[in-house]
Order: C-alpha cells, then sequence, then structure tokens
C-alpha cells in the first residue's frame, strides 16, 4: 500500500501534470472566440510550423526536462537535449512531440477534471443531493451505496495522473532525446575524455615515478659512499629532480582544473638534457646519440618521445642498479627513432611486466607507431619508432 502511494509524495508527479495542463492554455483560449471542435484541430495545425523552427526544441527542452524530470541542467541522466534543431529529422520529431503532448494534454486534463467531478457526484448523490447533468457518470436517484464508488473514481484518477505522467516523460526521452548524430559526438567527447585522463595518468607516472626514482637512488647511494662531498651533490640532484616533477605536477593539476588549458608547455625532446643531467647524476653513464632536426619534431610526438626516454631511463636506474645506459635519438625518413640500451641486470622484468613498459608500448601504438622491449645481444633494449605525419 505504502509503495501505491509512494508516487503521490514526489513533487514530480504533480510537476509532470502540470506539464501536460499547461499545453492546453492556449487552445483553451481559442474556445473563447469560436467553441467548435475545429478549434483544436485549428490548434494543432498550427503547431506544425512552430516545430520548424529550431530554437524551439530547447524551449520544449527545457521545459521537460525541469518539469518532467526535476533537472535544471543536464546531469548525463535526463537524456532529452536542450541544444536547437540541427537537421530536418530534429525538427520532424519535434512537431510530433507537440502534436502528442497536445493530445495528452488534452485527454488528461478533461479525464483529470471529469474524474474529480465524478468523486464528488457519488458523494453528494449518496447524501440526497441532486447530480448536475453532463456528468461522467449518469446517476439516477439516491442510494447510500453510490459513496463506495468514491474510491473507485480516486483511484481512476490517481492512475490517470501517474500514468500520464510516465507516458509524456518517456515520450520526452524518445521525440527530445539525442539524435544519432548527437549520440556519437557524446561518445567521441566521451572517449576523448577517457584519451585525456589517461594520459594525464602516465604523465604523473612518469614524471613522479621518475622523480622518485632518482631520490631513492641518490639517497642510498649517498649514504653508502659516506663522503660529504658526494652527499652535497646527491641532496643537490635530489632537490633539482624534485622540483622539476612538482612543476610537473603542477601543469597536470592545471589541465584537470582547466580542460581548455593548451598543452604546449609539456617538456619535448628539445628539453632532454635535463633527463640526462638527473640521470647522470645519479651515478649512470649516459652515452647519446642525436641525429637529425628534432626541432622539427610535431608536438605531440616530440612530447610523447620527451616521455618514453624519461620512463626508459628511469627503468634503468631501477632495474639495471644504475648501470651505463645508450640512448640513441634520430630523426630521418619521417620517423622518430629512440633506443635506449643497457647491459641486463639479474632481475630481468618479462615483456609484458610493469606498468612503465605498457606505458610506453601504448603511447607508441596511440601515435600510430610501435615499440621492442626486452633482451637483445647482451642487452636490456627499449626501441620505439614513432612515425612524424
Amino acid at each position: 500500500m505504502v509503495r501505491l502511494l509512494r508516487p503521490f509524495g514526489r513533487v514530480v508527479t504533480y510537476t509532470r501534470l502540470l506539464h501536460l495542463c499547461i499545453v492546453i492554455v492556449w487552445p483553451s483560449m481559442l474556445l473563447f472566440i469560436k467553441e467548435a471542435w475545429w478549434t483544436w484541430v485549428l490548434a494543432a495545425a498550427l503547431l506544425a510550423p512552430v516545430g520548424l523552427v529550431p530554437a524551439m526544441r530547447s524551449v520544449e527542452g527545457l521545459q521537460a526536462r525541469l518539469l518532467l524530470t526535476g533537472h535544471r541542467q543536464d546531469s548525463g541522466s535526463t537524456g532529452i537535449v536542450v541544444t536547437p534543431s540541427a537537421s530536418w529529422g530534429d525538427r520532424a520529431r519535434l512537431v510530433v512531440w507537440l502534436e502528442v503532448r497536445l493530445l495528452l494534454g488534452c485527454a488528461t486534463s478533461m479525464f483529470t477534471f471529469q474524474l474529480l467531478l465524478a468523486s464528488v457526484d457519488l458523494v453528494s448523490s449518496a447524501f440526497g443531493r441532486d447530480v448536475e447533468e453532463g456528468a461522467l457518470l449518469p446517476l439516477e436517484g439516491h442510494h447510500w451505496w453510490h459513496v463506495l464508488l468514491a474510491p473507485l473514481s480516486l483511484g481512476a484518477l490517481a492512475l490517470t495522473v501517474v500514468g500520464s505522467g510516465h507516458l509524456i516523460t518517456a515520450l520526452a526521452h524518445r521525440l527530445l532525446g539525442p539524435s544519432p548524430a548527437e549520440r556519437l559526438a557524446a561518445l567521441e567527447e566521451r572517449t576523448e575524455q577517457l584519451l585525456e585522463r589517461t594520459r594525464i595518468a602516465r604523465e604523473l607516472h612518469d614524471s613522479i615515478g621518475h622523480a622518485l626514482t632518482v631520490a631513492v637512488v641518490q639517497a642510498g647511494a649517498a649514504r653508502a659512499a659516506g663522503d660529504p662531498a658526494f652527499t652535497d651533490r646527491a641532496l643537490e640532484a635530489i632537490e633539482e629532480t624534485g622540483r622539476a616533477a612538482l612543476e610537473d605536477l603542477e601543469r597536470v593539476l592545471g589541465v584537470l582544473r582547466e580542460s581548455g588549458r593548451p598543452v604546449s608547455s609539456r617538456p619535448t625532446l628539445t628539453d632532454a638534457d635535463r633527463l640526462l643531467e638527473s640521470a647522470r647524476a645519479s651515478g649512470t653513464k649516459v652515452d647519446i646519440d642525436m641525429t637529425g632536426p628534432l626541432d622539427t619534431v610535431p608536438g605531440p610526438v616530440s612530447r610523447e618521445g620527451y616521455r618514453i626516454l624519461q620512463e626508459s631511463l628511469t627503468n634503468v636506474l631501477r632495474h639495471a642498479d644504475c648501470a651505463p645506459a645508450r640512448v640513441r635519438v634520430a630523426v630521418a625518413d619521417g620517423t622518430l627513432t629512440l633506443e635506449v640500451r643497457n647491459p641486463l641486470a639479474d632481475d630481468i622484468p618479462g615483456p609484458g611486466r610493469g606498468s612503465g613498459l605498457r606505458g610506453i608500448r601504448e603511447r607508441a601504438a596511440l601515435l600510430g607507431g610501435h615499440a621492442r622491449t626486452g633482451p637483445d645481444q647482451g642487452d636490456w633494449q627499449v626501441h620505439v619508432e614513432l612515425p612524424l605525419s
């Protein structure tokens, strides 16, 4: 019983009824001019050209979203759009919506009013009062049992109010919902957001992971060396690496706060010197061979190349016990080639282990390139090729 009465405790039940009643206000004004059946036909005919106006979709969408769902703004759950009509298909659906809303509004208003009057007439008849002509239920005589029929009339009234509200809401989702083109655009936007979040996660992993690895290696080496001069150099390297990581963290958080912020401030391969200096300060001997015009590498490729190089050097520090590394960066024949090699350590990560290695392969795949990671001729190799186009 409580479940049946629950809809009448919700505000949206009554706003849906209001939404249906509003639509018959202006056609009812025509009845003051001429009380005839063709006034409703005229009202329905006038709605057709109105539905062809693109802005009417926004007007109807806002009304439906507020009165039928209770949402002022799109929360992703209403399924009702408020943008103007962008195609003739949108206009056609809006015309159908206006006609259906008028028809359902007329029927709901009539039955609601008549059923309410019927309940009053049944009670009045049971107490000996005459019922006026034109009532929904023709009552002859005055019988006490008429009052027993009043709950049935009230039940039908409740069913009409709730049922018509659910029906008009379902039609609104169908006729005022996004078109296939809009659904595709929303899906593409959602995909872009997910890709951006994945990229930011990689940014944090590469930057913060590199800084923490350098700090741990430097701290361990300084403690083992027991040399004040070496300790000073280690602390300086930790400080510089930490400052760079904080800058990267601030930039990434800025991207999260401002979705429209450009990514041009991200480091590129032209900033690779700070990576090499950080690795060398950690005790790793790094030999680098750079060929080709790095300044001509497109921004997205250069930025992702920087992160790939950063993750590769981090793996050397983390897994190869600061073994000497050989870095090759080449730009030739429309391809950027990155290669980092170091002698194999005892603890060799498998080809599919480690989020860093997966990140390298994912970055390369997103740019249309490919990456190879694993043992090669007595060395551990990271070899990445990225197309420049």
